[in-house]
């Protein structure tokens, strides 16, 4: 079944324009509780959001939605994203439903599920949801009145979900005697994790922690770490991490201010699993955006690399079907199966914080190890979207630039899932070789295109 509303990841849009509103929601909610039954018994759905103004109205219209099919709603407040997973498969519930546009403006607002294990939903799935949502079908499977569901508020989810992230931290380590920033974007994340961080033993010095509905992720949080990068130099910080609106990313710069993506975590990271004996099959899932500096630095060190469409969700799927256990992405996705179903920006940074206490060793030190090759982007707006094959031209432009860049080089052409674009990334050891490539397959794509 094809999908129209649901995207890469979920329903997404501005709020209070279709799809995201409210009618959407409330058929969302009655849809996911008729897909979900198939068990005897109360059926309970957890709804957690973060602190966009629409989350309320969309709240109310889905669990509207899910009690009128019978369902009984658990409703958690602002919460990060991966601590809904994490309820949704320890409260034993049968779905979990996030409201978020994770990075996007305030005025953007989505809706995304989670299985009863706290994965997100295959896509198969997420195409019954929307027939159903969308169809008639709703009208004749209603419950009587006796049947309708109730809502709960369930007033520790937040202790839960910090006692959950402090235990992935090692027992036997600390983080005392460490100066931390911590940039919550304004977002699921500004009561949590400056209280993890502490409570694990740092001085927190927490930014981005007043939301009021419509300043999230607005000059802070994770796509601005020159915030968290310029607090830690006039703090004098051991390190800044810098969260998303709904906090399953995380970018982190050392003390002097530098930023340290997703690759450079990864690295750190994997090395340190893989010394452990905890890295599974000696490989790293990461996305086609991963600079190939990382894959070049977890090869030296026995690690293989396995590459995946763009999406968190992408990198989780192939973990969980080839037995791996650590992946993520460039934007700051880190994704540790062991502890968590899905990505979590201050699970993630916890983990790195341990290999800094265990080794010793200041972030600096531990992220000059990757050497990252330039690696350009460009977007192309387009007129008309054409499968890449069917522009015969750009194709063998491609094919003879990756010649030209051999194996210490890429070039990855994509055509963006939410917007008329098409990306065209290159990367190799000479900066103006790449930027040449990219500026000559743009020109190439655009007459094509046109």
């Amino acid at each position: 079944m094809s999908r129209k509303l649901f995207g890469t990841d979920g329903v997404r849009g501005v709020a209070n324009t279709d799809p995201m509103t409210v009618e959407t929601a409330l058929a969302l909610g009655q849809a996911v509780v008729h897909v979900f039954r198939n068990h005897t018994g109360r059926h309970k759905v957890v709804i957690g959001k973060d602190t966009r103004l629409s989350g309320y109205m969309f709240e109310t219209a889905l669990s509207a939605g899910i009690c009128a099919m019978g369902g009984d709603v658990l409703l958690v407040g602002p919460l990060p994203t991966p601590g809904i997973a994490f309820l949704t498969h320890s409260m034993r519930a049968d779905a979990g439903v996030v409201i978020s546009a994770s990075h996007n403006p305030f005025q953007d607002n989505g809706i995304k599920f989670f299985g009863r294990d706290g994965f997100k939903l295959p896509d198969e799935l997420e195409a019954r949801i929307e027939e159903i949502a969308s169809g008639d079908i709703l009208k004749s499977v209603r419950p009587p009145s006796p049947q309708i569901g109730k809502a709960h508020r369930i007033d520790d989810a937040t202790g839960r979900y910090i006692v959950f992230l402090k235990n992935t931290f090692p027992a036997h380590l600390s983080l005392e005697g460490l100066r931390i920033v911590v940039d919550c974007g304004n977002g699921a994340a500004y009561k949590i994790a400056p209280l993890v961080f502490q409570e694990l033993g740092a001085e927190v010095i927490p930014i981005g922690i007043t939301p009021n509905g419509t300043n999230i992720n607005d000059l802070c949080g994770s796509l601005h770490p020159e915030v968290v990068s310029a607090k830690v130099r006039e703090v004098r910080a051991d390190l800044g991490i810098s969260l998303d609106g709904d906090a399953d990313r995380v970018i982190v710069v050392d003390h002097n201010g530098t930023v340290i993506n997703g690759d450079r975590i990864m690295a750190i990271c994997a090395n340190e699993l893989k010394r452990t004996g905890s890295l599974r099959k000696d490989t790293v899932v990461a996305t086609v955006m991963s600079n190939i500096g990382l894959e070049i630095y977890l090869k030296e060190r026995g690690i293989g690399l396995v590459r995946t469409a763009v999406g968190d969700r992408y990198v989780v799927e192939t973990m969980r079907t080839e037995g791996y256990n650590f992946g993520g992405e460039q934007s700051g996705h880190l994704i540790f199966l062991d502890h968590a179903t899905t990505g979590d920006g201050t699970l993630a940074a916890l983990q790195l914080l341990a290999v800094m206490v265990e080794s010793g060793r200041p972030l600096a030190d531990l992220a000059t190890e990757l050497a990252v090759y330039p690696q350009v982007l460009r977007n192309v707006r387009l007129e008309r979207r054409v499968p890449i094959e069917e522009l015969p031209g750009f194709a063998k432009a491609v094919a003879e630039f990756e010649k030209k860049l051999g194996n210490r080089g890429r070039i990855v052409v994509r055509y963006s899932g939410t917007e008329p674009l098409l990306r065209i990334m290159a990367e190799g050891e000479d900066q103006k070789l790449v930027d040449s490539i990219v500026y000559a397959l743009a020109e190439k794509a655009g007459a094509e295109l046109q």
